[in-house]
């Protein structure tokens, strides 16, 4: 296989059994937390709790506790500098543009590659920062399982495949946009069935949590 057969099939059929897996994994696991089921509150509703649900999805995200802050500036300010660059770089890149119109039909202004570039770089030294920290810290590192690396190479190396086929490093642009393309393909394959999932199930859980405690008249 030439590098211009690879790319072929990766932006073919590769891509195709990625995303049917993907879909099909997403909503199996949504279906799996929405069949959980709950015991009944049988504590008097205060309200109904769609509000502190919803309000809760947004507080949850800013740490306003003082000492929080302190204790895990380092996680606070990381997990967001690599999450809004992650955001960025998929979302506002112009070729990714190009393949999401592809697929839902529309699409919405891009920012500039080298904005796009710059926003690559900082996540990719976050991501590594990151990994550095759990490696280096001893709660940390006690509590990290194989998933928790796996699901970091999964983030970390579409990221650099993208950044290097850019800019034609190590291989050829043809090899490389179709390794870039690859390791997506893989991070969406695995998405349903590692942590990743959290992209979803986090939402789902913080307006879970918000609506319980908002029906009995809690602050959540």
């Amino acid at each position: 296989m030439n590098s211009a057969e690879f790319l072929l099939w990766v932006r073919g059929p590769g891509l195709q059994i990625a995303t049917v897996i993907f879909i099909f994994g997403v909503l199996l696991r949504l279906f799996e937390i929405l069949m959980l089921g709950r015991k009944k509150n049988l504590a008097a509703k205060r309200s109904s709790g769609v509000a502190e649900g919803f309000r809760t999805m947004f507080s949850r995200s800013i740490p306003y506790d003082k000492n929080t802050m302190k204790r895990s500036m380092f996680t606070i300010l990381s997990g967001y500098i690599f999450h809004i660059g992650l955001f960025v770089v998929i979302f506002l890149l112009a070729p990714h543009i190009s393949l999401f119109k592809s697929v839902f039909g529309f699409s919405w202004p891009s920012l500039s590659t080298p904005i796009v570039d710059f926003f690559a770089v900082i996540t990719m030294v976050s991501l590594l920062a990151v990994l550095y920290h759990r490696l280096t810290t001893p709660v940390l590192k006690f509590l990290s399982t194989g998933q928790d690396y796996f699901v970091w190479v999964l983030t970390f190396i579409p990221v650099l495949t993208g950044y290097m086929s850019y800019h034609h490093l190590l291989l050829p642009y043809t090899w490389m946009l179709g390794i870039h393309i690859l390791s997506v393909e893989l991070m969406l394959i695995f998405f349903p069935f590692t942590k990743l999932t959290h992209a979803f199930t986090l939402f789902i859980a913080r307006w879970y949590t918000g609506s319980m405690m908002g029906q009995k008249g809690v602050k959540s």
